[in-house]
């Protein structure tokens, strides 16, 4: 369950994804990176789409072309087709660039395989008390403050926590301060209606700056329940930017370092840094590192998480929804905690809300 290149999925949808960067045409990119993200989503491995015929069944947004694609894999471990394509195309070293950037990310497949696999000690599903990293349509989501409230308690969910960008990224429809008052008082009413049922808790989701710091005060960060402190800018350099990320997790208020490296699937490799000094920072400091469970993202993956489990770190396992659909993606954040063997004790998500809540203001 390491190996990335075991995941036939995995395998497939990044060489349809390849095969999309090198058409001329938007329609024809278009279609196999639908085709890509088609396969990724698959409930099962691809081989179980395959007739006794030699044949593949009908998968949905997967086209001739992509079938063929998928039978060239299945039948030689490769594509000659999309080998070809790549080599008239002279984009070779920005394919193989987006490659390296998609190592250590789960298919669906694999992530309903590795929460199943009783062998593994991580965190399950029925432990999940509520997700910690989400956005509203106060910012730049599309669920309403109420939709938040309902989904979770369809799911069981004890809280949540709406985390809606601040000032500093004014790009994701960042709130000003007084926006956010306006927002808290929407949630206590809200908290108010649903008293007894579930807790809608006041968080932010704070922008860490180039220099480490985030965009926002000590005492503005002190009006927020849970803070969660990400970076969004500075991910494509080279230079090692450890120093930033340990004055991040140092800074009084943060409890959640949010998808830390900002990596995205074959688009950007996110920040360099000596991951185990800031593992061992944010232990010392109480903060919990966070396993995003976007698809796009997996940041932290189960590979570095394993360093953060090394170290003692708490862990959050959140979706970074902007809508009710996206409540799914806790999936594969529960996925990579239980492929890293983080103890489900270690996970905040986990924890009762008063337990939550102490924690929380320790800070």
């Amino acid at each position: 369950m390491t190996d990335d290149h075991a995941d036939l999925n995995a395998t497939i949808a990044g060489l349809l994804r390849d095969l999309a960067s090198v058409q001329k045409s938007k329609q024809k990119q278009w279609a196999y990176k639908r085709a890509a993200l088609a396969v990724a989503s698959l409930d099962e491995p691809v081989e179980a789409y395959v007739r006794a015929d030699g044949t593949l069944e009908k998968i949905q947004h997967v086209g001739p072309s992509s079938t063929r694609v998928i039978l060239e894999v299945l039948q030689t471990g490769k594509s000659a087709t999309v080998a070809k394509a790549i080599a008239e195309s002279g984009n070779t070293t920005k394919t193989d660039q987006s490659r390296m950037w998609r190592q250590h990310f789960l298919t669906r497949s694999r992530v309903l395989k590795a929460l199943g696999n009783s062998s593994l000690t991580g965190p399950s599903r029925d432990q999940y008390r509520g997700d910690l990293q989400m956005h509203s349509t106060w910012s730049d989501g599309s669920q309403s403050l109420e939709d938040i409230v309902n989904e979770g308690i369809s799911r069981g969910y004890q809280y949540c926590a709406v985390t809606d960008h601040s000032y500093g990224l004014p790009i994701a429809g960042g709130l000003s301060m007084e926006r956010f008052a306006e927002q808290h008082r929407d949630i206590d009413r809200i908290n108010a209606e649903y008293k007894g049922r579930f807790r809608l808790l006041k968080g932010v989701e704070a922008n860490i700056l180039a220099d480490g710091s985030v965009d926002m005060t000590a005492d503005e960060l002190a009006l927020m329940e849970i803070v969660v402190a990400a970076p969004h800018a500075v991910l494509r350099a080279t230079h090692d930017q450890t120093e930033r990320m340990i004055r991040a997790v140092q800074t009084p208020g943060v409890h959640i370092l949010g998808h830390p490296s900002g990596r995205k699937y074959g688009e950007r490799p996110g920040v360099s840094a000596e991951w185990p000094r800031v593992f061992v920072a944010a232990k010392r400091a109480n903060v919990a590192i966070e396993i995003d469970g976007d698809p796009s993202r997996q940041d932290v993956h189960y590979d570095l998480a394993r360093g953060a489990v090394a170290a003692g770190c708490l862990f959050a396992l959140d979706t970074d929804a902007h809508s009710t659909s996206e409540f799914d993606y806790v999936d594969t954040a529960i996925a990579h905690a239980r492929l890293a063997g983080v103890p489900p004790e270690r996970v905040i998500n986990t924890w009762p809300l008063p337990k939550l809540l102490k924690w929380a203001n320790s800070h």
